[in-house]
């Protein structure tokens, strides 16, 4: 078993906190992506993990051993850095070896196991080259495959796709999820793209500041946010957040926006809600893709409304509209056929099954 344990892991630079305090569980073969914003703390916490920071408070164990004192090639864990750290004198079939020759590993071994990382990764034809004869998205398979020929218990990927171009990235996105899937090694993945984690990870542990504000799948995190940072971190465009009031009329509850614009609440969330009425810091939260163009029927907990347009955004498969309600810029998206042009109005939907009422005062989404 490889599952990773962090309890109350603590990293002070001098008097400046990195990372505050953290738990988490991580259980054998599962592919966990950390991310964050810049400065929150995520590489330091994989590089603590990898022994490569010294930590000043909590415990890490791997396989159920605690390795605080452990160095790091004793971990028994394999890293692929950002910089893809090859050996540019050297073949790629030496630098994916060199960590078992290092090892004495016998020759014959060491092959079988180059060779089979090299079909897993699709570089077999390019066992001979030098990393200068390779591109940028092969070199990053060649460190990926220096990695998996160790069969380490765990590995540690640090921002592995922010040197490649957008279309490499999205590439070899989806090669790091089939590599995962046929060599299923617990995995820690480090990354500031929240599209990147989405898209991999089993779950996503999403942090600020040097604390976890939530773990979860990326499913629960997109639509079960607990925080506003959460809220606004996962998504692309981000979720609206516009201040509004909460009113109580005829036994149910409505959302009051600014510009004269309200909205019903939907009635399943009126015990949840209704302890909120009247308080005067509240924020209401709605994601882009629930806020259309209107039709002719709508479900239950959809309310029309019109709004003039300011800028619009072709996309291809949809048009990203942004119009304002009380001086805050909002965001939606149409489908191109419907018309959405600048300074005109247009009639729109917002979907409130997917609304999300949140604390401005304690961040919280109620």
């Amino acid at each position: 078993m490889a599952q990773v344990t962090l309890r109350k892991l603590v990293k002070n630079y001098d008097e400046t906190p990195a990372v505050r305090g953290i738990d988490l569980d991580i259980v054998d073969k599962e592919f966990v992506v950390l991310v964050g914003p810049s400065g929150c703390g995520k590489s330091t916490t994989l590089r603590m993990i990898a022994g490569l920071e010294d930590i000043t408070g909590g415990e890490i164990s791997i396989g159920g051993h605690v390795v605080n004192d452990v160095p790091p090639k004793d971990r028994d864990i394999a890293m692929v850095f950002q910089n893809y750290a090859l050996y540019p004198h050297m073949t790629v079939f030496e630098n994916m070896s060199f960590g078992l020759r290092l090892k004495k590993v016998p020759k014959d071994e060491i092959r079988k196991q180059v060779e089979h990382a090299a079909r897993i990764l699709d570089i077999s034809e390019l066992l001979d080259r030098k990393p200068k004869q390779l591109s940028g998205g092969q070199r990053q398979r060649v460190a990926m495959g220096r990695a998996i020929v160790r069969d380490p218990k765990v590995f540690l990927f640090d921002e592995p796709l922010s040197n490649l171009d957008a279309k490499l990235r999205v590439q070899m996105r989806t090669e790091i999820k089939k590599v995962h899937q046929k060599v299923r090694t617990t995995t820690v993945y480090v990354t500031h793209d929240q599209v990147e984690a989405m898209t991999l990870a089993d779950r996503v542990v999403v942090m600020n500041a040097g604390r976890i504000e939530q773990v979860g799948t990326p499913n629960e995190l997109y639509h079960h946010p607990r925080t506003v940072f959460v809220a606004g971190f996962i998504g692309s465009p981000a979720m609206n957040f516009i201040p509004c009031g909460l009113e109580q009329a005829a036994g149910a509850l409505r959302v009051v926006l600014p510009d004269g614009l309200a909205f019903p609440v939907p009635s399943d969330r009126t015990d949840r809600y209704t302890k909120h009425v009247g308080k005067s810091n509240l924020v209401f939260g709605l994601r882009p893709e629930h806020i259309t163009e209107t039709h002719r029927n709508i479900d239950p907990n959809q309310e029309r409304f019109q709004m003039t347009l300011e800028v619009t955004e072709p996309m291809g498969m949809e048009t990203l509209i942004y119009f304002q309600i009380g001086g805050v810029e909002v965001c939606g998206r149409v489908n191109p056929a419907a018309g959405a042009e600048p300074s005109q109005p247009i009639d729109l939907l917002a979907d409130l099954n997917h609304m999300h009422l949140i604390d401005a005062q304690s961040g919280l989404v109620l």
